[in-house]
């Protein structure tokens, strides 16, 4: 079987699935060697896992930065989304009222005293009976048992439920590349998207949540002076994965991106701008099942018919290659898929106010 294996980052989990598979190449868009080293050896767990693909005869790719700045890469998969139209109307929105979060509290708390005030009742009430009365519950958890999910990941989307964007905008690459290659002049790092009319942040939080796999949640930042009902984005600064460096000093509304550190999201919302960040590698998995997966089975298709015509004519000339190929060339097939254990190595756990779906951690 001519297969391959598209995951963001290789871990042992995903070792094992391409041997169970028994795949040709794993697509590893993170590469497992970042720092150069003189031996491969068992004691680490990373290069255990390529000294068993290297056993089982499976290569490994790693394209990164490559794949990143491409055009049609992933940052302009990331502005599709940003830009891209919701499968249903656009969600609607409201202006945060004034002094519409005390009117909650006060309401949170009438909810809260009144379940202390029939608790006390009912109490009073089983002594008079004679009944031993329960003890007392903390104020506010009367009326429900508090736990938390276990965690919870995006889904793995095949494609992007989004249509193609019907909004007027400008899209541009934030670092282009130093040379240019040719064929690939717009290549380069992050992606400034420029709307014509500005949009509300809750119509691209809904836009991010849909393309990326609708993440259970996610953190957004905002000024504190500001609620996310009323804030409206005309530019949107976009990197894949740790946007740091590539987002620095860039001039947008609301910074996109994987990750941010603490000091770099406050630093940009005390300057009035908006953070959204999914967690490093949930900005590039559904890029894999959503552009990669389809452009590489056409890709490799085409090449490996090429190869086979090639060989086919070379083994006319040198019958001792026939048996050497003979099991190849019969194999036309092409197979190209996405891990189905790949995953963030966060992911988010919720809090169960309503009856729990599933076991609990605890």
């Amino acid at each position: 079987m001519n297969s391959v294996l598209l995951t963001i980052d290789l871990t042992k989990a995903v070792a094992d699935e391409a041997v169970e598979r028994k795949d040709c190449v794993v697509v590893a868009y993170h590469p497992i060697i970042f720092k150069g080293f003189k031996s491969l050896t068992l004691a680490n767990s990373q290069q255990q896992s390529l000294l068993r693909l290297a056993l089982e005869g499976i290569s490994v790719y790693s394209p990164h930065t490559a794949v990143d700045a491409a055009p049609g890469g992933l940052g302009d998969w990331l502005a599709d989304i940003v830009t891209g139209t919701l499968p249903g109307p656009e969600p609607k929105t409201h202006s945060a009222k004034e002094g519409e979060h005390e009117v909650l509290d006060k309401e949170e708390k009438r909810t809260h005293h009144n379940e202390e005030t029939n608790s006390d009742e009912g109490t009073a009430k089983k002594e008079e009976e004679g009944e031993k009365p329960k003890s007392r519950h903390r104020p506010g958890m009367l009326s429900r048992q508090s736990t938390y999910s276990k965690p919870t990941y995006p889904k793995r989307p095949e494609k992007t439920e989004l249509a193609p964007s019907a909004l007027k905008h400008t899209r541009s690459v934030i670092h282009p590349v130093e040379e240019e290659v040719e064929g690939f002049e717009e290549a380069g790092m992050g992606r400034l998207v420029n709307f014509e009319q500005a949009q509300p942040l809750t119509h691209l939080i809904e836009r991010i949540a849909e393309g990326v796999g609708s993440p259970k949640g996610f953190p957004v930042a905002i000024p504190q002076t500001q609620q996310v009902e009323d804030i409206k984005i005309r530019s949107v600064g976009i990197c894949a994965g740790s946007g740091q460096e590539v987002l620095k000093n860039v001039d947008a509304d609301l910074l996109f991106t994987g990750e941010l550190s603490h000091h770099d999201a406050l630093a940009a919302t005390e300057m009035g701008k908006c953070v959204v960040t999914l967690f490093h590698s949930n900005t590039e998995r559904g890029f894999l099942g959503s552009v990669l997966k389809q452009k590489l089975t056409a890709t490799i298709k085409d090449e490996w018919a090429k190869v086979r015509e090639e060989v086919k004519e070379e083994i006319d000339e040198n019958w001792d290659m026939k048996e050497e190929w003979e099991d190849a060339l019969k194999d036309e097939d092409v197979l190209v898929e996405c891990s189905e254990r790949d995953r963030d190595p966060f992911g988010i756990v919720i809090l169960q106010s309503s009856p729990q779906e599933g076991k609990p951690l605890s």
